[in-house]
């Protein structure tokens, strides 16, 4: 009798105590290490020259566009420049027949997430900026797998000197990687004579830069 009265009164407190934690929850956050970067240089074809990048850039700065550029609507500038707030900048920039490269890692003090509704509201837009204007199109962007990913091209066209117009694309591949994002800007000139790399190309760099940053 009286071992059966314990066991009820340990089966009663087990029922009423605190209940099982839940299993862990599943997380996409991968390990970002930007020092890896420079392992991608291989992907650019025979004969570039590579330098360095600015602290803190953005895309829009790469585009051409310099301080005070706006955009249009003004919540597409977001796609433009997508860590305004960066505490870190790693990259490289390469510039041969096919065009200039950039590969940029930006470090940002809280996780960065693209506002899906921004694919929709930002179909095309506008960017301006000094001399320069540009209209800029999302395009299909690569996948990155545990991540988000936009791609867009630019089509600038700049004054200068003598009322001349000079014009040129701009393929931006970007991946948000929680505290860090990643993007491949690729300029070209329409009017070399040279074949030039395009967007085929930015999405692909961006791939194998995503895969080389985790390790």
């Amino acid at each position: 009798m009286l071992r059966a009265m314990v066991a009820a009164v340990v089966l009663t407190a087990a029922a009423c105590g605190t209940p099982p934690a839940p299993p862990p929850t599943s997380t996409t956050e991968r390990h970002v290490n930007p020092a890896r970067v420079d392992r991608v240089r291989g992907q650019l074809p025979p004969g570039y020259e590579f330098g360095g990048v600015a602290d803190a850039t953005s895309p829009a700065a790469l585009w051409g566009y310099g301080p005070g550029w706006t955009a249009d609507p003004p919540r597409c500038a977001a796609l433009a420049d997508p860590v305004p707030a960066a505490t870190t900048t790693t990259g490289w920039s390469a510039s041969g027949s096919g065009g200039i490269v950039y590969v940029v890692v930006l470090g940002a003090p809280e996780p960065v997430n693209l506002d899906a509704a921004l694919r929709d509201e930002c179909l095309r837009w506008t960017v301006s900026g000094g001399q320069g204007q540009g209209v800029v199109t999302i395009t299909p962007a690569p996948t990155v797998d545990a991540a988000t990913t936009v791609a867009t091209v630019t089509d600038s066209t700049t004054l200068v000197e003598g009322g001349t117009q000079t014009r040129s694309y701009a393929y931006t591949a970007t991946a948000y990687l929680d505290s860090h994002v990643a993007f491949v800007v690729v300029v070209t000139d329409p009017g070399s004579p040279n074949p030039q790399l395009g967007q085929e190309f930015a999405a692909g760099l961006l791939v194998e830069t995503v895969s080389a940053l985790r390790g």
